[in-house]
């Protein structure tokens, strides 16, 4: 259970900072289109700056291109809104103006996207170092305070992929100095962060209805950039 202590304190985090979050619910609207303005800027900013994370441009763009073909091909983004609407209709009250899918698919998107949750439950399992999630606790404790505020009761629900994702990467992470050398593994991270962070940035532009970008078609890049990575090493170490 030690291996799961940092992804267990970010699911009390997010946990806490919603329950904060709805007893700020009654704000009026315009605070709650600016308060959404400003996280889609702050969501922006974490994006560019991971995405500059490596210079490895082409298995970025191979990565981002292959996991797009996979999300569209399996339509992960109309499965997650599937499931953020079937969760919203068992717990949805009568006549009431929910949110509970949008706040779902949102908040989960933006805790499970990123450097901080791959990086954070590599440590968790690798070295057995919980700080860079329980730090990432208190973050996406705030921020789901703030999503609570503005999406409704639907962002609690965000727990449920944060701990499988972060807990299987956890998990997984315990054999990987087995199957990975130190630095293909250093190079994973690196491009890995920087996929995550492009796909941060979508999500901020789309927070700022500047685009629809189906974020979650794109979510199989962060595994095709491992066996793109693999590939690049590969062809480079022939030459």
């Amino acid at each position: 259970m030690m291996v799961l202590y940092g992804t267990l304190m970010n699911g009390l985090g997010i946990l806490i900072g919603t329950i904060f979050g709805l007893f700020f619910t009654k704000i009026p609207e315009r605070y709650k289109d600016t308060i959404m303005s400003g996280i889609g800027l702050i969501v922006v900013i974490i994006g560019v700056s991971m995405g500059l994370a490596s210079d490895r441009i082409v298995v970025i763009l191979l990565s981002l291109l292959t996991g797009a073909v996979i999300g569209e091909f399996y339509k992960l983004e109309d499965k997650l809104n599937a499931l953020g609407q079937w969760i919203e209709v068992k717990f949805q009250k009568t006549g009431s103006q929910s949110m509970i899918a949008q706040g779902f698919v949102t908040a989960s998107l933006i805790f499970v996207i990123g450097a901080m949750a791959v990086i954070g439950a590599l440590d968790s399992g690798l070295r057995g170092d919980h700080e860079i999630l329980i730090t990432k606790a208190v973050i996406d404790g705030f921020v789901a305070m703030v999503l609570t505020t503005t999406l409704g009761f639907g962002v609690v629900f965000s727990i449920i992929p944060v701990l499988l994702y972060q807990g299987t990467i956890a998990i997984f992470a315990t054999q990987i100095e087995q199957l990975l050398p130190d630095h293909f593994l250093q190079l994973f991270i690196e491009d890995m962060t920087s996929t995550g962070g492009l796909l941060i940035l979508a999500i901020g532009l789309n927070l700022l209805n500047i685009t629809n970008i189906r974020v979650a078609n794109l979510l199989p890049s962060l595994l095709t950039v491992g066996f793109i990575l693999l590939a690049y090493t590969w062809v480079q170490s022939l030459f």
